[in-house]
């Protein structure tokens, strides 16, 4: 579904980005996965070359914090590759501390890292786009973008501001035939919660409809469907995938 296509695919070392990258590279696609440090990159590089040798993907470790750094980057595999056909801002951080925990700098730490760094990595990528005619930019929201949650309020206001950028941006670059959408995962099986007691995971299953928690593997789907041809007609969608949770 993604042959020829050039990714890259930022949080790509484990979860759900990890997922993502290895989705896109059954599919066809090379892959340039971001992460936070050499090491862990390096991890997920010899994960994916031990399950398939052929696969075409790279790893590399720039400061999503730095906007000089990641321009560098995006530059970099724009001219090895020639072009960037699909960006997925997946890196983000999470938190639930209570309102009485906060600080201004706790909340701006959030907000750098889960919408700043998106439009460090959005507006080199979309210039290479524009003069190649086109491509699809994914940003990972969330099922509190909709319901917020009590606790760790950052978190919720930057999944809402992710939608916002993402709807927006597809009115703005859809005449380059630039798509953008999100995909707003709920509950997904990653380390946080496989490592939850079942007493306190029980409860949580009960809040889905469909009786049980995604596996990363569904939620990449999404982000495959939305990078495909597929989905050629689909931009500012922002793309549930939480088994209609009830929040």
């Amino acid at each position: 579904m993604l042959k020829g296509k050039i990714a890259v695919v930022t949080g790509g070392t484990r979860g759900i980005g990890y997922a993502i990258v290895r989705k896109f590279l059954q599919n066809n696609a090379q892959v340039v996965l971001f992460g936070l440090k050499k090491e862990t990159v390096k991890k997920a590089l010899e994960k994916l070359t031990k399950e398939n040798p052929s696969w075409k993907v790279e790893g590399s470790w720039p400061d999503l914090t730095d906007t000089v750094d990641v321009e560098r980057e995006i530059k970099r595999i724009q001219e090895n590759y020639g072009k960037i056909d699909i960006l997925v801002n997946n890196a983000g951080v999470s938190d639930d501390k209570g309102i009485d925990e906060y600080n201004v700098e706790q909340f701006t730490k959030i907000m750098q890292i889960n919408v700043d760094a998106m439009i460090r990595t959005i507006l080199p990528t979309v210039k290479g786009m524009k003069e190649h005619g086109g491509g699809c930019i994914i940003n990972t929201s969330s099922m509190v973008s909709k319901n917020g949650q009590p606790g760790g309020v950052a978190y919720p206001v930057s999944k809402f501001a992710v939608n916002g950028l993402t709807v927006s941006l597809a009115r703005e670059l859809g005449p380059y035939q630039i798509r953008v959408n999100a995909v707003a995962p709920g509950v997904t099986k990653t380390d946080m919660i496989t490592e939850l007691p079942d007493e306190e995971l029980q409860p949580i299953v009960q809040m889905i409809p469909l009786q049980r928690i995604a596996d990363p593997e569904n939620v990449a789907d999404a982000f495959l469907f939305l990078a495909s041809d597929m989905a050629s007609y689909v931009t500012g969608a922002i793309l549930p995938v939480d088994g209609a949770a009830i929040v």
